[in-house]
């Protein structure tokens, strides 16, 4: 799972680094709030409506969509984020509203760059694996981002 928050933050690094900054600056990883949201598919996470939505692309697009359905929620979410701290941040993922707006959400969806150095998903993916080898389980969060 390590590897696929070090793939998500290229993405997320790229496509909203004025949110990626604000969240390094707060010391918020993804595991705090990506985690919930890929495990369930979104289930606990989304009205069911919207989730079944994501479900259908997912079948039909892969594990891809699935993060860059969280980069479309940071980027509905943005300018809310960027105005709290880290408690607040995290409880707000956490717990996200329950009245989302579909339309916009799958507009900002779309709106997402899958690609980084014209590396797709997949290959930003294996580079990290390869490249991040010190990543276990048991590596402590302070010392993921130092090496």
């Amino acid at each position: 799972m390590l590897t696929y928050f070090a793939a998500f933050e290229v993405f997320f690094e790229e496509n909203l680094p004025k949110l990626f900054a604000h969240f390094k600056t707060n010391n918020l990883t993804p595991d705090i709030y990506l985690i919930d949201w890929i495990f369930t598919l979104y289930s606990k996470s989304l009205p069911l409506d919207l989730a079944c939505r994501v479900w259908d692309v997912f079948c039909r697009d892969g594990e891809e969509f699935l993060f860059r359905t969280a980069l479309g929620l940071l980027r509905l979410y943005q300018d809310v984020l960027t105005c709290m701290d880290f408690i607040h941040m995290a409880q707000f993922l956490t717990r996200l509203p329950d009245l989302i707006p579909a339309e916009q959400l799958f507009q900002h969806i779309a709106s997402v760059h899958m690609t980084s150095r014209n590396r797709k998903w997949a290959q930003v993916g294996a580079c990290e694996r390869n490249t991040r080898p010190y990543l276990t389980p048991n590596t402590p969060p302070l010392l993921r981002g130092r090496q």
